[in-house]
């Protein structure tokens, strides 16, 4: 065999997950869960791609089209069974300011450098390495790409008169503020009741297609009752959508090496997150995406969309959240998904330029507050405070400055922040090894090898040697991935575990939670200082976590609890 020629095993890791599934046996059954989760998805993406277009600077048939032909790719060709493609909140950023400084002929270009980095990224096995972006790293500019979203559309909100809006974000605040005595009473009662009508059914029917509804509701009554109020009809009057080719845009060298920086922050962007969107996917079914596969078909979907005068597309968590919940068992439903779209866009196009820009407005405010994850950004607060600068720096940045520097800016710091990490754990390791160095098994900090142990039926024991920091948190869920049957105690040994940032704290309570489903007890035995710290600041050590000081009062209490005697 030739040494160039790749193993079976390498070239599994590129085979489209749309094969696997026609290879299991595709029916007429799973054909119809696959349709109806794949028209479910659609009602969701109507709405949401044409104001994602329209908030990144662009028209509303734009952010149709990625979904149609970036979504019918992703799906056709991806590394997930249920991933969702198409344009997301997380270009918004990135996409207005190459259409502000580059014009739309600059955006094609540049989301054609991004899907050819993608390609090769892909090929060259780079989706196994998205774990070392840090959690602060990506909560930081999500959370900052959720305000500028937010602010940018204060102005259809409110219905103001303002001219067209500085792209800074510290230039427009003072824009929005001067024209506050222009706002339209009609326009801002229809926002209102828009935001309120998505809220009331997310609480009330969180199954219900809240943005369509709302984009439906809002056309009529303003129609009906001649709402003074902007439509798509009017802001973008004579809009005829097609597929046509764009005008050859200038490809000089000189522009491609302008372009560099904004193709690779889309690169990224649509890297991580359609990655996280399918590790996502994988824990709400318990299957494994093909990373890299995933990369190489994010790559031609780009290519593809830019080639039709498109957006970037990336995967859609949320849409790929709706797909699995709507019963899809494969890829074949992201395809009808982007089939639907398209016979809305031929046949019902007309229809559209009655959605009132104040109801899309509604709509991106709801997106901005998901993007945001308060809940996640505040739980990284409590994080040691390497992690806090990392968060901020990079939530500052994306709001103030540019979104290429705030990530550039945020991983260096990552980085510098995991290097004095590693030289404090070295010497913690080195000075324990001089004290310790006449012990055997007894050493606090030695952890003895599993198999000496012999553990009760039903328990399982993992053990963390090292610094457990972002770039290995993600191995603990493999570690349960591994397991199988969900066991009826889990026991993490962390004696040797000098020390733990934001990101590792998360993973044990992604672990926590995922063994709280399941019934699993969880006990952790032997924590250090800094990691004991860290974990109760964290709040990852309330609730239902076991302590123990050693492995073997673990296997004592384990016991009991497979018995059933414990009292706790």
């Amino acid at each position: 065999m030739s040494m160039d020629r790749p193993t079976p095993a390498a070239q599994g890791l590129f085979v489209p997950k749309l094969l696997t599934v026609l290879r299991e046996g595709y029916t007429p059954g799973k054909f119809g869960a696959d349709l109806t989760a794949g028209l479910t998805v659609a009602i969701v993406a109507l709405p949401l791609s044409m104001a994602l277009a329209i908030a990144s600077g662009a028209t509303p048939d734009k952010g149709l089209l990625t979904a149609i032909v970036a979504g019918f790719l992703i799906s056709a060709l991806g590394g997930s069974r249920f991933q969702i493609g198409g344009p997301t909140g997380a270009f918004v950023v990135v996409v207005f300011n190459i259409i502000e400084t580059q014009g739309y002929d600059g955006l094609v270009i540049a989301t054609f450098m991004a899907g050819l980095m993608l390609m090769v990224a892909g090929w060259a096995r780079l989706g196994t390495y998205i774990k070392y972006v840090p959690q602060p790293v990506v909560t930081g500019f999500t959370a900052g790409i959720a305000v500028i979203i937010a602010t940018s559309q204060i102005k259809d909100f409110l219905g103001l008169t303002t001219g067209e809006l500085p792209g800074a974000f510290f230039d427009k605040i003072p824009v929005l503020f001067a024209a506050l005595p222009t706002l339209s009473p009609a326009t801002l009662a229809v926002a209102l009741g828009s935001l309120v009508f998505i809220l009331a059914l997310r609480r009330y029917r969180p199954t219900w297609p809240g943005f369509l509804f709302v984009a439906v509701l809002a056309s009529i009554l303003v129609w009906a009752f001649a709402l003074p109020t902007e439509t798509i009809g009017t802001r973008f009057a004579g809009l005829n959508p097609s597929f046509a080719m764009p005008t050859l845009p200038d490809v000089s060298l000189h522009r491609l090496g302008t372009l560099i920086p904004s193709a690779f922050t889309i690169a990224f962007l649509g890297g991580v997150e359609s990655l996280l969107s399918a590790m996502v996917a994988d824990s709400m079914t318990g299957r494994r995406h093909r990373s890299n596969c995933e990369l190489v078909a994010q790559g031609a979907a780009n290519c593809a969309s830019a080639l039709v005068g498109g957006l970037p597309a990336t995967g859609a968590i949320a849409r790929t959240a709706t797909n699995i919940r709507a019963g899809a068992v494969g890829p074949v439903s992201g395809m009808v998904h982007a089939a639907a779209v398209l016979v809305f866009l031929l046949v019902a196009w007309p229809l559209a330029t009655f959605i009132p820009l104040a109801a899309l407005a509604a709509i991106l405010f709801v997106v901005a507050w998901n993007m945001s994850e308060i809940d996640k950004f505040a739980h990284l607060m409590k994080a040691p405070i390497g992690d806090r600068l990392v968060l901020l720096a990079t939530f500052g940045l994306t709001v103030a400055v540019d979104l290429t520097v705030a990530i550039e800016v945020g991983v260096v710091l990552a980085a510098v922040l995991f290097m004095h990490r590693m030289s404090e754990a070295v010497e913690v390791q080195a000075h324990m090894k001089l004290l310790e160095e006449d012990r055997a098994d007894n050493a606090p900090h030695a952890v003895p090898p599993m198999e000496e142990r012999e553990l009760p039926p039903g328990v399982v024991a993992s053990v963390i040697n090292g610094p457990f920091f972002f770039g290995v948190a993600m191995r603990l869920g493999e570690t349960m991935d591994r397991i199988g049957t969900p066991p009826k105690v889990f026991i993490l040994r962390m004696r040797a575990v000098p020390l733990i940032d934001g990101t590792g704290a998360s993973a044990i309570q992604t672990l926590i939670d995922r063994c709280a489903k399941h019934g699993t007890k969880v006990i952790v035995t032997a924590l250090q200082p800094q990691p004991e710290q860290v974990l109760t600041q964290m709040g990852v050590l309330d609730g239902a976590v076991i302590r123990v000081a050693n492995f073997d009062e673990a296997i004592a209490t384990a016991r009991e609890i497979v018995a059933g005697n414990s009292a706790r």
